[in-house]
């Protein structure tokens, strides 16, 4: 089986057998699309659902919204043989990971549900929100996907002990 990974503001598209694509998330989306008439499938990845009113967006970083993700991954499966009424998807991520973020995983999760139900497309599985980080793993070409919790945190790691010259002569600077 081949494996092909994204990261942020990356997009996949198969129409391959034994293909898996991947991603890691925490209060990102990843969004897995498939349509199963013509057996293909894809998967995004987007930072945040969408700028704010006031966000001017350059080009470089349109795709780290999920808006822009979104329509660049359902246009590239439509040019590849899907249909729009026919693309089914499974949703993962929106965690809320870092408290000091305060609820970005809970909007992205938001804005995904609402983009599917404005334009029409059918939501067969989601695992949206909470805590943890996830490991989202999709056959494109069969639309199965399987996710995976993260459940082990990143330890904190003891204070780094500093020992300073004893004059300050022997202190280089880089």
């Amino acid at each position: 089986m081949r494996r092909v990974s994204i990261v942020q503001g990356e997009n996949a598209i198969v129409a391959e057998p034994e293909v898996l694509i991947s991603t890691l998330l925490g209060s990102c989306v990843a969004a897995c699309l498939y349509d199963p008439v013509a057996k293909l499938g894809g998967m995004n990845h987007f930072l945040l659902g969408e700028p704010g009113a006031d966000h001017r967006v350059g080009m470089n970083e349109m795709s780290r919204y999920g808006l822009h993700a979104m329509e660049l991954l359902i246009n590239g499966m439509m040019a590849r043989g899907a249909m729009r009424s026919r693309l089914r998807a499974h949703l993962y991520g929106g965690g809320n990971i870092v408290s000091g973020l305060g609820s970005i995983g809970s909007s992205n999760a938001a804005f995904a549900r609402r983009f599917m139900a404005d334009e029409g497309i059918e939501v067969a599985h989601s695992d949206l929100g909470g805590t943890s980080a996830r490991k989202v793993e999709f056959l494109a070409y069969d639309g199965r996907s399987r996710c995976s919790r993260v459940a082990d945190r990143v330890p904190e790691l003891p204070p780094i002990p500093v020992s300073l010259p004893s004059s300050v002569g022997e202190l280089e600077l880089f």
